[in-house]
């Protein structure tokens, strides 16, 4: 073919693809192991929020991987974060991600990336986990039932010998069907509870991935027992401010990103000090790529707490690419 042309990737011919959970959090590490080293390029999110009455934003993600194929891989994503998504059938977070030959500027594909928003978060959270929690966790609490939820349970299951797992959301309708989603791939014990209080008692993985309008504490302080590992990241807080104060550890994906921009769950913990490079003790990178310890002792209670990097993206978009390529999935557009 002669002139430039892209690969267009939908979400039907991702989901041909057959990437597995093991996979994605393989690129996941990897990058996150990259980063630590200084070879990505990364730019904190910037956000567009129109002048919808309050429906949503957009967030711009834009990074580079060095590490990546024989030129590394640049990429930019915009996705949507529409809470209300739910009354008109529709994922509250849809997003498109470009690929850039990062040498000449030139488009090479471009990607439904809603599932890889979707499963490189769940990646990063089970990331996470497995440098920071205890390995013999046995009880899950997550509070949220949409989005990334899905992801964050299946890949944490997987990674550790479960008891059990305790779902919860807002609405009766939406905790019940996640459980029931759940059930189908797992031999784990899955209960659908009430409140987050009930699904956070004496659990020692603690997620937090509510879809919240305004701030409101649902991950309570009083209850992280002792080895606990607490991963939340919701757009709009969800912890009480003392939250910290209790921590032997927070760690982050990345600081820049954590400063930056006006959501996230820990943003009046940041604006008020709270969380500071005094505080902190590492970005994750840092503790994957060596530099820095994780979990040094069983009691240890870790809080981490990642807004979903750039880099992420580029590295599934990445994997996903190479497999279309080799299987001659998705359709072709010429560019000029």
């Amino acid at each position: 073919m002669t002139g430039i042309w892209l690969r267009f990737l939908n979400s039907a011919d991702i989901e041909a693809l057959n990437i597995t959970d093991a996979e994605v959090i393989e690129a996941v590490e990897s990058v996150v192991d990259a980063h630590g080293r200084g070879h990505t390029v990364f730019e904190p999110r910037t956000h567009l929020v129109p002048d919808n009455g309050g429906a949503g934003h957009f967030n711009i993600l834009r990074g580079h991987v060095s590490t990546l194929g024989e030129r590394g891989l640049s990429g930019v994503k915009i996705v949507g974060d529409f809470v209300p998504n739910y009354r008109y059938g529709l994922p509250s977070e849809l997003a498109m991600l470009t690929l850039l030959d990062p040498h000449t500027g030139v488009p090479k594909a471009i990607l439904d990336a809603t599932l890889i928003t979707e499963v490189r978060t769940g990646a990063m959270t089970a990331v996470g986990a497995k440098h920071l929690a205890r390995p013999d966790a046995k009880i899950l609490g997550h509070v949220g039932a949409r989005g990334t939820a899905f992801a964050n349970v299946t890949m944490l299951d997987g990674l550790f010998d479960l008891d059990e797992i305790r779902v919860t959301s807002r609405r009766p309708e939406s905790r019940e069907a996640f459980a029931a989603r759940l059930r189908e791939v797992t031999t784990t014990p899955v209960r659908a509870v009430d409140t987050a209080d009930e699904a956070y008692d004496d659990a020692d993985i603690l997620v937090e991935a509510s879809r919240l309008e305004t701030p409101q504490p649902l991950l309570r302080t009083a209850a992280v027992k002792p080895g606990a590992f607490l991963v939340p990241y919701g757009t709009v807080s969800a912890v009480e401010l003392d939250l910290l104060d209790v921590m032997d550890k927070v760690v982050v994906d990345d600081w820049r990103e954590s400063r930056s921009g006006r959501f996230g769950a820990l943003r009046a913990h940041v604006d008020t000090g709270r969380l500071s490079e005094t505080t902190l003790h590492a970005e994750l990178g840092e503790i994957v790529s060596g530099r820095k310890p994780g979990r040094e002792r069983p009691d240890e209670r870790i809080l981490f707490w990642h807004r979903g990097l750039s880099i992420l993206d580029v590295a599934l978009g990445h994997l996903i690419l190479s497999r279309a390529e080799a299987t001659g999935t998705g359709t072709m557009l010429k560019y000029r």
